[in-house]
This record gives C-alpha cells, structure tokens and sequence, in this order.
C-alpha cells in the first residue's frame, strides 16, 4: 500500500476519472449497472409498494372502513 506512495502522489488522481460520463451512467446506457426494463421494474414495484403501505396505513387508523 505505502510501497509507491512517493510515485502515486506525483500525479493526480482526477486524471484517472473520465471527463465526459456523468456520475452513475455508464457508455452502455446502464445506470446504476441496470438496464431500462430493470428500472421500470423497479420503480412500478416502489409505487406498488407505496400504494400498499399508504392504503394500510389508511385502514389502520381508521380513515377508511372496509
């Protein structure tokens, strides 16, 4: 780890980053290492979820009577 600490500090670690890729997408068309269906997937399960939870949360309290 310390072996080329001498060498490593020599040039900047900004230089090993890309320039024109913003964070989280990649060349492929991946972000966060999904594809496109992947995050549709995901982002339907979410709003499932929260229809769930928020419908629950209406019974339990008593908002709303089955």
């Amino acid at each position: 780890m310390l072996d080329d600490l001498r060498n490593s500090a020599s040039h900047s670690f900004i230089d090993d980053l890309p320039i024109n890729e913003p964070d989280g997408v990649k060349k492929d068309g991946r972000i966060f290492g999904m594809t496109a269906p992947q995050r549709f997937l995901v982002s339907v399960m979410l709003l499932v979820m929260t229809c769930a939870i928020g419908a629950l949360l209406l019974i339990a309290f008593g908002k709303v009577s089955l």
